[in-house]
């Protein structure tokens, strides 16, 4: 029952190439920078894990997070519902060239899917869309004379969250919007890993204010300072760092 992960290699090591990979965050609110970064490493390391399907609400910023992994070339596509941001070149730039795929889906859709995921909901139907290019192919039925298009759940092999509180079992608080898509991507997943500002013993989280309870959590990893996305970008920085002598060249 104990969830505790020792360390952020280890967290990341069960992830295989070709997974699809849920990963929290509402732009930097939320986002499991760590967890992503030590994914990252692993990947210099041993070229593995590649050809990724990550699910996330943005297509990355800067030059960190989500953003790093596909500058580094280990996603092969990204199920998003805006895929622009203050900085968006590096997935730009590979979208243009071809590089990566992009699944465009409007925000309370993609929500409503992961949600649907979780729930063992394999379909449900929503007007979004209707009528645009997103809606090409899909299969759409009139409910009290109004179209709705047909939209298909999401699921993922893993997650990668952040939360505040996490316990030995896996319960999880967070801390306002950091919460975001999260929780239903805990369920929506085979396996949710969840780096935790602090790690407590059982009882040390009301059972009252547990938003992911335990049985949707894999493994707990501490992270006691973690970065946020904003203030990385707002510093310029890069992951991983450029080393004095790679900029000299």
């Amino acid at each position: 029952m104990d969830k505790r992960i020792p360390n952020l290699a280890e967290a990341v090591a069960g992830i295989p190439d070709d997974a699809t990979v849920m990963i929290g965050g509402f732009g930097g609110s939320g986002a499991p920078i760590e967890l992503i970064h030590a994914l990252i490493d692993r990947y210099l390391a041993t070229g593995s894990p590649g050809n990724l399907t990550v699910i996330n609400n943005n297509a990355g910023n800067g030059h960190v997070g989500i953003a790093a992994m596909i500058e580094q070339g280990m996603v092969r596509k990204m199920v998003c519902s805006f895929p622009r941001s203050a900085d968006p070149r590096v997935f730009t730039d590979k979208y243009l060239a071809g590089e990566i795929e992009l699944e465009l889906v409007p925000q309370g859709t993609l929500a409503e899917r992961i949600r649907a995921g979780g729930a063992g909901i394999p379909a449900f139907y929503t007007p979004t869309s209707y009528g645009t290019d997103l809606a090409k192919g899909k299969p759409v039925a009139e409910f009290d004379g109004r179209p709705y298009v047909q939209e298909r759940w999401l699921k993922a092999d893993f997650a990668l969250i952040k939360a505040e509180l996490g316990d030995h079992y896996g319960n999880l608080t967070y801390r306002m919007a950091a919460r975001n898509f999260s929780p239903l991507m805990a369920m929506a997943a085979a396996r949710t890993i969840a780096q935790v500002t602090q790690a407590v013993a059982p009882g040390g989280i009301d059972p009252e204010t547990v938003v992911t309870p335990g049985i949707f959590v894999s493994g707990i990893v501490e992270v006691a300072n973690p970065a946020q996305e904003e203030a990385l970008n707002r510093a310029d920085a890069a992951y991983p760092p450029v080393r004095p002598l790679e900029v000299q060249a």
